[in-house]
Order: structure tokens, then sequence, then C-alpha cells
């Protein structure tokens, strides 16, 4: 049978700049620290290229500071400031014909993001202006009816050595390469199988990470030995929408070793409900316990992968994110709501009560403080977004102390306030 070769080439980009007041984000300051302002930018050029039993995409991203280049520089020789690079290059193979219509199995290679059900354990992170990839080997088997099988593969090195396959897994430049700032995997699988709900959807996910083994010398860095230490997290997702209420909730439970190598067993738990009141309105609210803490040489911290913790604790990122709080886990309670009087603009708020999940040496205090969230968007366009936001974090003693973040002299009540400006063309080839 002869196939129609009917090639499509689509090609898109990105400009989203971000101006940020920074009073406290992610760790309080000291009371003599003074605010900080800055602009930060992401430009993405992204090209897909879709063929019989052929999909084929690249993303290349510069993500820069505005002036952290003199103008007579044109090219970022700092590592640190992780500018101009290579976001995504994979392909995909169609494995089965593009004319079976009920099922598809292909194989998609190369550097590509991964991102699965709410993205809490594994996600883009599209909020980091650099985003997250994983380079590695994706199977997909899908079918008509809702049902699909994910594994995924992956194993680093840093250079094409000429022996031994040791791996120095800490990341360059100050961004940490797990959710919980852990160090980067040596190797990961992934299974993940799902199924599409009438509105939502049911998941299990299995997921292994090993890290290399290490010692360290007597200037306390690390010398990287052969083998590895293997950490397993493994759990259940469901959200579906039963008349006027939509509920998430989700159960993880984490084992094998840290990357550290210390014995592990943690859990995370999670539940939400929202109400839709109306077509403009939703509110609800719920809880997500992260298990924290030790008993002897076994940890009970849960590490949440490589996810999106923007979405969850807090958009001011004082947990997951921008800097350790210990290891005592974490309780959000939280209550959201959202406002969308038309399809171009909606007003969310969300309201967070954190607390340790572990008890902490020396206290008996657990309350880490409060947070409120609001943030606004209107589109323009289908290509032009705006957003904004602001953030009040209101500390307790605890957040600031040596086994949290450790701040001496804090001032503990936080602010942070942001404006966003999205622009996503799509050009037109002919």
């Amino acid at each position: 049978m002869l196939h129609q070769a009917e090639a499509q080439l689509t090609l898109s980009g990105q400009l989203r700049t971000r101006t940020e007041f920074r009073d406290g984000q992610g760790a309080p300051l000291p009371k003599d620290a003074k605010a900080a302002l800055f602009t930060s930018q992401r430009t993405r050029l992204s090209l897909n290229y879709n063929m019989y039993r052929i999909k084929f995409g690249v993303t290349a991203q510069d993500v820069r500071v505005w002036g952290q280049d003199v103008s007579t520089i044109n090219k970022t020789t700092t590592a640190d400031n992780n500018a101009l690079m290579l976001h995504e290059a994979w392909a995909e193979i169609l494995l089965t014909d593009t004319i079976v219509k009920n099922k598809t199995f292909s194989l998609k290679i190369g550097r590509q993001e991964l991102s699965y059900d709410d993205e809490r354990l594994v996600g883009k992170l599209d909020w980091l202006q650099q985003g997250r990839r994983h380079d590695a080997a994706l199977l997909k088997y899908e079918t008509k009816n809702g049902y699909l099988l994910h594994t995924a593969f992956a194993f680093n090195q840093n250079r094409e050595n000429a022996s031994g396959t040791i791996y120095n897994s800490t990341p360059p430049g100050n961004y940490t390469a797990s959710t919980n700032g852990g160090t980067m995997y040596k190797s990961m699988q992934m299974l993940y199988a799902g199924k599409k709900l009438e509105q939502g959807n049911a998941s299990f996910l299995f997921l292994a990470d090993q890290f290399s083994k290490y010692h360290s010398d007597s200037l306390n860095a690390k010398i990287f030995e052969t083998g590895t230490w293997a950490r397993f997290t493994t759990g259940v997702y469901f959200n579906n929408t039963f008349n006027k209420i939509a509920t998430t909730a989700s159960a993880y439970y984490q084992f094998g070793k840290t990357s550290t190598g210390q014995e592990l067993s943690s859990y995370l738990l999670s539940g939400s409900a929202q109400y839709l009141f109306s077509n403009k309105f939703n509110a609800g609210g719920g809880v997500d316990y992260y298990s924290g803490g030790s008993n002897g040489t076994t940890s009970h911290t849960f590490d949440p992968l490589y996810g999106t913790p923007h979405k969850f604790a807090g958009f001011m990122d004082y947990f997951y994110a921008a800097s350790g709080f210990g290891k005592g886990g974490l309780v959000d309670y939280y209550a959201k709501a959202k406002y969308k009087p038309s399809d171009k603009f909606q007003l969310a708020t969300d309201i967070h009560q954190f607390s340790s999940a572990a008890s902490i040496s020396g206290t008996d205090k657990k309350s880490l403080g409060q947070e409120v969230d609001l943030v606004g968007v209107y589109s323009l366009t289908k290509m032009i977004g705006f957003e904004a936001g602001y953030a009040h974090y209101f500390g307790t003693s605890l957040i600031a102390s040596p086994t949290v973040k450790n701040v001496t002299n804090a001032n503990l009540q936080s602010n942070w306030a942001y404006l966003q400006i999205n622009i996503k063309p799509e050009f037109l080839l002919k």
C-alpha cells in the first residue's frame, strides 16, 4: 500500500519576561537586607516536523537576566548563568503504522520534557525560566479508549569516557537537579500506566532513580566511586469531577536509599476538592502531607522528585524549590478560589498554613507560617498574555531557626511581587 507523504512543519516562538520584586522570596531575609528587583527573560524557538511514522522536535532556549552581560559581550561565558542552551531535541518513531487508528506504539528519544498527571512528581517545571528536561528514551503505548502505558529510561555520563562509567552527579551552576535540592541521577527508569476517565484520569507510577556512590575527603569534597544508591518511588493518582465537585487524590511511597546513601522510607498523601459554583467561580481546599524526620539511620523525608513545586507549596517557593528547609517534611493545609468573569481574564487566590510534619529538635512547635497568594491573568490575544502576582509570607520563629531556613535576625514578614509578559508567536510557513 502506498502512503501519501503529507509533511507538516510548524515553527513557534516564545519571549517571556518576568520582573520580580523579592523581599524574602524563598527564605526570610535578615532585617538589614535590602529587597531585590530584576527582570529575567526566556527566549525560545521551537521547530516541529511531522511526517509518515516520524515526529521531530527541537527547541533552542536562551535564559538571562537583563543586564547580566555588558553591551559589548555577545556570548555568556559563565556557566552559572545557564543562558543559551538546547532545551529539547527529540525524534519520535511510530512503531505502528499510522493507518492503525485505535492504538499507537512509539519510541521518543533525545532531550525532552516529561510531564505526568498534575506534575507533582514528574513535570516540565515551566514556571522556572529554564524549565526542566531529561535526556531519555520513552516508549509509549496508547489506545483510542484512553489506556496508556509509558516507560522511560535514562543513563547519564559527563563525557565520552575511554573506560568506566563513574558519573559526577553534582549539577553545574546554581540550580539543583531535583525538586528537593538533590544531585542529578546517574540513571532512571519509569513505568507509568494511566486511564482517561470521563472527566479526569487515574494512574499508577513507579520510578527508580540511581545516584553515584561517593565518599568525602579531608576537605569535605565529594570523591565519586563505582556503583550507585537506588531510590524507588511508587503510588497512585486520581482526579475526576462528580456533579460540581472536582476531586484530586494521590498517595506515594518512597524507599531504597537517598542520594547520600541513607536508608529511606517515606510517603506523600494528598487530597483536595473544589466546588464549581458556576462557570465563572470555584473554590475549595485540601491538604498535602510530605513525611519527614528520621528514625535511627532511616530517613522518613519524602523527596517530590522532578516535579513543579511552584504549583503546590506556595508561590513564594519556601518549600521544595528555592532553598532547603531541613528534613522535617511538610504539612500544607490550603484553601483556593478562582474567578473567571471572561475568556480573557481570571483572578485566583490561595491561602496556606504550613507546618513541619515531624517534630523538630529543641522545640514542640511545628507551625512554619502562613502564606497568601494572589494572581491575575489577562489574555490580550491568543499569542499575548499578561500576568501579575503578589504573595505575602507570615513567618514564625521556627521557619528562620537553624534546623529549617537558618536565617539570623530574620524579618518574618516577607513579600514577593511579579509582572510577566508572555508572547508566543506562531510563524506562518509558505
